[in-house]
């Protein structure tokens, strides 16, 4: 086994799924709200966890509260979490493989949060969204220069 394979099953053994699962789920919160793309930054962890995003604006505080709302409201839809394992060749067109190692195999796995997000991920993961808890959103930071927004949050089960 290649050293990166070792690293990333390590990765996996000290995740808190209940937190991975909420990544995928404010991922495509913030690409909805905002019209941004994925995280470019983002540490998870059983404690707390933070992710940032590039905006074209630091949000309101109607806006922060909404990103808690919607994400205890899709917690609350129980939407199923699936995997579906897929050739390069079969990605969906919408799936970028960007962040994904150079040496990564040709079969990707697809991480499938209902109908409500899709993406390559090795990592542990819930069942569905209810097993998730609560999202509590602990503060925000907003970089003016890297249009940079940061959400720092935890999950309370």
């Amino acid at each position: 086994m290649r050293q990166s394979d070792l690293d990333l099953l390590e990765e996996r053994e000290v995740s808190f799924p209940p937190a991975h699962t909420a990544e995928h789920l404010l991922n495509q919160t913030m690409i909805r709200l905002f019209g941004c793309g994925r995280s470019h930054n983002a540490h998870i962890e059983r404690k707390k966890s933070k992710m940032s995003f590039y905006l074209d604006r630091k949000p309101s505080r109607q806006e922060e509260k909404l990103i808690e709302t919607e994400m205890n409201r899709l917690i609350g839809e129980d939407l199923p979490v699936t995997f579906e394992y897929v050739s390069r060749d079969e990605l969906p067109e919408d799936i970028s493989l960007e962040r994904l190692p150079d040496d990564a195999s040709d079969t990707i796995r697809l991480v499938r949060i209902g109908d409500y997000d899709v993406c390559p991920c090795i990592g542990k993961h819930v069942r569905s969204t209810a097993q998730i808890g609560r999202f509590e959103m602990l503060g925000t930071n907003w970089d003016e220069h890297e249009h940079s927004f940061r959400v720092r949050f935890k999950i309370i089960q």
